[in-house]
């Protein structure tokens, strides 16, 4: 089933799933030759076809063309393999915020034939030292910016040998950018195979333990072949905007490898506030948007009477559902479509979607060519029309974890389960009906309740918690806590804010929880286990 392999390294190889336990995957008339690689195809390859001279990347206050990035993302690839010795399969660690450096440097690394791994600037070094133990790292690239974390969680790991500063700004003053600037222009890119892994996309699930989602070279550029060439027929003088991190598989399809292997450009943002991305769309006129419904909203509070978004093609809405009154509410003061779709890490990017002409209010839409997906019940059954049940989907990429016993779960009988709840309408448009587990989801992030509450439990303070989502206008949901107080500790807003500070210290910020409730108990079944579908019905 799987073709030849340029790793030297196997450990991603060497920890697939086993075959009986994949999905079924086809991609249809779609086909690459044995040999690939990714990062090849998206930079050298596009200044061959003749994109040399076009605008590849905004960013920082620069212009790169794609000739500018393919020598430096060359550049840094001889870095890695000359002066630190990275070998086809060792994993490497990007963390930084959305700037063209980032893009740099995953483009190096993948050229290198390294598997690589994109973290958030917003992970602590908790975080990052799951990650790194998870998918055995030795070696991250960090901008200077960010190293405090990442320089704590190498001293805990007893993998993370290595740390390479790189400037994240336009200076080019680092570590990793002076190695660079004596290396050639011209790089060999690994032959990597086109089954060869080269992503490894990190979710949360209800755990709070960190699932590895296994892409192949052929699967960074299917997404694009597919999704991207279909629905929003990219096209070379299209200009991408967006909020999502690079590190998110939402992010890195709609702010690299679409527009890269289109010809296209990015304008990237560090801080992609809904204000900014109004201003960014006006400067540089930009095409197609890639945000969550709560960015959107904000965006349309944000937006005065002559805001010009008039060279926006098409605003992307996808990381959690698209309540209808955003959606038309849209439309009413743009004029401009928004295409609402559902993606997934494990799937890697947005697998069904509305479509220009043919999306409307409360609708995810139909099954991206070559993706099929239906309602099914607990057995697998497939369900009626118009019947809520689990949403299944199949097609040319699929979840493949890394040594992980979830896999069985989420995918059956060559089916990927991807955790929500959906039904199908009498004309075949699937709509959204709610998370199928505890997954809380908050302006497009997604949230693992008990990784909270085991944030929460470490404060002195706290004697037992449960952390639920709950509905919220401008976020879609946010994180609720129910505190059950240790004796001696009281009840107050100071009690409230020293929680969250004490959660937004352990965590990830974003994962705070927004709303804290204290309580005498907490419902329990008779085993103790905590019933967190009652505070869901208490409201």
């Amino acid at each position: 089933m799987l073709g030849p392999t340029a790793h030297t390294d196997h450990f991603t190889r060497n920890n697939l799933p086993p075959v009986e336990d994949w999905p079924e995957l086809s991609s249809g008339d779609i086909t690459y030759p044995e040999w690939l690689n990714a990062g090849y195809e998206l930079s050298d390859a596009m200044v061959e076809k003749g994109f040399g001279d076009h605008t590849a990347l905004i960013g920082n206050g620069r212009r790169r063309t794609y000739k500018e990035l393919t020598d430096w993302s060359n550049r840094i690839a001889h870095v890695l393999v000359e002066d630190y010795g990275v070998q086809p399969g060792n994993r490497i660690l990007i963390r930084s915020a959305n700037n063209p450096a980032m893009v740099a440097c995953w483009l190096a690394a993948t050229k290198a034939g390294a598997v690589v791994v994109n973290s958030m600037p917003m992970l602590r070094p908790d975080e990052l030292t799951k990650i790194v133990n998870k998918a055995e790292i030795s070696l991250a690239l960090c901008d200077t910016r960010l190293l405090e974390d990442l320089q704590i969680c190498a001293a805990k790991s007893p993998f993370l040998k290595t740390v390479i500063g790189f400037d994240g700004t336009a200076n080019h003053d680092a570590e990793l950018d002076h190695a660079a600037l004596n290396k050639p222009v011209r790089f060999d890119a690994v032959k990597t195979g086109r089954d060869d892994v080269a992503l490894l996309g990190f979710t949360s699930g209800t755990t709070g333990e960190p699932k590895a989602t296994m892409h192949f070279h052929r699967d960074l550029l299917l997404i694009a072949d597919t999704y991207a060439r279909e629905v929003l027929n990219v096209q070379p003088d299209d200009i991408f905007v967006g909020s999502p991190p690079l590190a998110f598989t939402f992010g890195l399809g709609g702010l690299a490898i679409f527009p890269l292997r289109f010809g296209a450009a990015a304008a990237l943002l560090e801080q992609a506030t809904p204000p900014k991305m109004i201003e960014l769309i006006e400067t540089y006129k930009a095409t197609i948007s890639f945000t969550a419904p709560t960015a959107y909203r904000v965006m349309l509070q944000a937006m005065n009477e002559g805001a010009d978004l008039s060279s926006l093609r098409i605003a992307v809405s996808a990381g959690e559902t698209l309540p209808a009154p955003i959606y038309e509410a849209w439309i009413e003061k743009t004029g401009k479509p928004m295409l609402d779709g559902i993606g997934a890490t494990e799937m890697l990017h947005i697998f069904i979607s509305n479509r220009l002409g043919d999306s409307g209010p409360g609708r995810t839409g139909k099954p991206v060519t070559g993706y099929q997906a239906k309602i099914v019940d607990e057995n697998m059954q497939e369900m009626p029309r118009g019947e809520i049940g689990r949403l299944a989907v199949r097609g040319p990429t699929g979840c493949r974890y890394l040594a992980d016993t979830r896999q069985k779960a989420y995918v059956r009988d060559g089916w990927n389960l991807t955790g929500d709840s959906f039904f199908q309408d009498a004309d075949g448009y699937f709509h959204f009906a709610a998370r199928a587990d505890d997954m809380i989801i908050s302006a497009g992030y997604n949230i693992a309740g008990p990784e909270v509450e085991a944030a929460l439990l470490a404060h002195a303070d706290v004697q037992e918690c449960a952390v639920i989502g709950v509905n919220d206008e401008e976020r879609g949901q946010i994180v609720e806590a129910h505190i059950v107080l240790r004796n001696g500790a009281q009840p107050s807003s100071e009690t409230v804010k020293a929680l969250q500070d004490h959660v937004k210290k352990l965590i990830a910020p974003y994962k705070y929880p927004r709303s804290v409730r204290f309580v005498d108990a907490l419902p329990k079944t008779v085993t103790g286990k905590i019933q967190r579908f009652m505070l869901r019905k208490q409201g």
